[in-house]
């Protein structure tokens, strides 16, 4: 079963039936999921809750599957936080946390998202998805349907990472590369809902990838003992996990397992792509079409968010702000707390190092805090710098060089 009761507009409050497939609200605007928590926190325990094993499925009261058959699994894990030691003693820092989410399925936070969708695309009989990507969300989609049965098209920009390319159609998407940006693949894929009879699995154009990326804020609660850290930061494209981790936040209260402190939430942009970073610090609530963005961590590269509103209002909601860090930087970040840490960052992730960085310099955060960074997938996927070195084992060997 599910504690589902309706959907609601996020912009205007309009109410919309449960149990049937929807897209935007009329208004053009994001649905969200609406509980009874009443019942939810009846019907499960934080005891209960503990004895689990099925990685964010394990939060199944939270989530608007009906039919357990339904739930689309490929062995999700309950994702590690991980201490940066090192760092944390450079820098005089109390406690700074990465939650690596490349550990999932398909090695990026969007299983999260698209397991959800996908699952309730089954739950609703619907046969063929399709989305624009800038990679990560693409192949989880690709992982999730074809384990589900279910066809996807897939447009991506034509430099996405060949990695990223080649899992989706090796996973079964039927993947095409477009000479633009993820929002002119998204326009492929609007106009051809009528014409391809697809269902447009876009980024908040269907209520359900926002309760996947829920689960984030859940497993953080729970893994931090039910109590909340002080601060977020947030690798922000489309922003759905930041709008769902906050609506996470909100469910867990009104059960009452946590209080009404919220984490300061950090949108973390790169400065080639920064529209919420310009819509933060001019005051506004939407943000306009980013001209000629671009970044190499691709994942951040998204020009236009259609649920900018609620990336915005979450943000200031929690004393938070949205930073833009330089592209060099991001990269400099991965190379040193791979070398420095040994945990190897997406580009992404690395951007929320930086950002941490320069929001302690700049005294926006204090040095007491407790931080967790989120790293949004493996890094893996991403290419890193040459190694050169060789040697001649025919030749004697100068062990001296080992030192």
């Amino acid at each position: 079963m599910t504690f589902a009761t309706h959907l609601e507009c996020s912009y205007t409050g309009e109410r919309y039936e449960p149990g049937v497939p929807h897209g935007l609200s009329r208004a053009g605007k994001p649905l969200l999921v609406r509980y009874d928590l009443e019942a939810v926190g009846k019907a499960i325990s934080k005891e209960v809750l503990a004895t689990r094993t099925e990685g964010f499925w394990r939060y199944r009261e939270f989530l608007p599957v009906r039919h357990a058959e339904n739930r689309i699994s490929l062995g999700e894990v309950v994702t590690p936080l991980l201490r940066l030691p090192h760092a944390e003693k450079k820098l005089g820092a109390a406690e700074i946390i990465v939650k690596d989410e490349g550990r999932l399925p398909t090695g990026s936070f969007k299983a999260r998202g698209l397991a959800l969708a996908v699952s309730m695309a089954k739950e609703f009989g619907i046969d063929h998805l399709a989305m624009p990507t800038n990679g990560n969300a693409g192949a989880a989609m690709a992982a999730y349907a074809t384990c589900a049965g279910i066809k996807t098209t897939i447009f991506c920009p034509d430099d996405t990472p060949a990695v990223n390319v080649e899992e989706i159609a090796l996973q079964g998407g039927d993947v095409y590369r477009v000479n633009g940006l993820i929002n002119d693949c998204g326009k492929i894929v609007g106009d051809g809902k009528e014409k391809a009879g697809w269902f447009d699995v876009s980024t908040l154009k269907e209520p359900y990838r926002i309760e996947g990326k829920k689960t984030m804020g859940l497993e953080l609660a729970e893994q931090l003992g039910w109590a909340l850290p002080d601060t977020i930061f947030y690798p922000t494209g489309g922003g759905t996990g930041l709008i769902g981790m906050w609506k996470a936040f909100d469910e867990l209260e009104a059960i009452g397992w946590i209080d009404s402190r919220r984490p300061k939430m950090i949108a973390v942009q790169a400065a080639g792509c920064a529209p919420i970073v310009k819509a933060f610090e001019s005051g506004e609530e939407h943000a306009p079409l980013w001209e000629n963005a671009w970044t190499a961590a691709a994942g951040i590269r998204v020009p236009v968010a259609v649920g900018d509103f609620l990336i915005l209002r979450a943000v200031r909601a929690s004393g938070g702000f949205a930073v833009a860090v330089e592209e060099t930087d991001i990269f400099e970040a991965r190379d040193r707390i791979a070398r420095q840490e040994g945990v190897l960052l997406c580009p992404e992730g690395a951007a929320t190092y930086t950002a941490y960085e320069q929001s302690l310099k700049n005294g926006l955060i204090g040095k007491g805090d407790r931080v967790v960074l989120f790293n949004c997938a493996t890094g893996l996927k991403y290419p890193m710098p040459p190694v050169e070195k060789t040697l001649d084992r025919t030749k004697p060997v100068d062990y001296s060089v080992f030192g």
